[in-house]
């Protein structure tokens, strides 16, 4: 069983920036990819950023250039690191990870993720 913890949330200015934490408790026996998703408020879950276990990366193209997303093996924890912060990314941000079998080409796809962290918000004011 993997549990996930968010930190790092925050209020910042519009051009800010923030880094996010997700500390993973338990282990992937198998390839497995790991995300960040954001749900705003009347608004659906939408992925922001994902890496694998192999270290590929993807991003919303809301983000590209702006966010990027790391994972320090050691310490069990995911990271995503945020610059130029716009109040359009003011969300709840979510941790989020699966076997990549059970992904599949769903990288974004949040009903594909079965292990979550509890959210961490994340305020940008103009």
């Amino acid at each position: 069983q993997v549990q996930l913890v968010e930190s790092g949330g925050g209020s910042v200015q519009s051009g800010g920036s923030l880094r996010l934490s997700c500390a993973a408790s338990g282990n992937f026996y198998s390839t497995y990819c790991m995300g960040w998703f954001r749900q705003a408020p009347g608004k659906e879950r939408e992925g922001v950023a994902v890496i694998d276990s192999d270290g590929n990366t993807k991003y919303a193209d809301s983000v590209k250039g702006r966010f990027t997303i790391s994972q320090d093996n050691a310490k069990n924890t995911l990271y995503l690191h945020m610059n130029s912060l716009e109040p359009e990314d003011t969300a709840m941000y979510y941790c989020a990870a699966d076997y990549l079998l059970n992904i599949g080409l769903g990288w974004f796809v949040p009903a594909r993720y079965n292990y979550w962290g509890q959210g961490t918000q994340v305020t940008v004011s103009s």
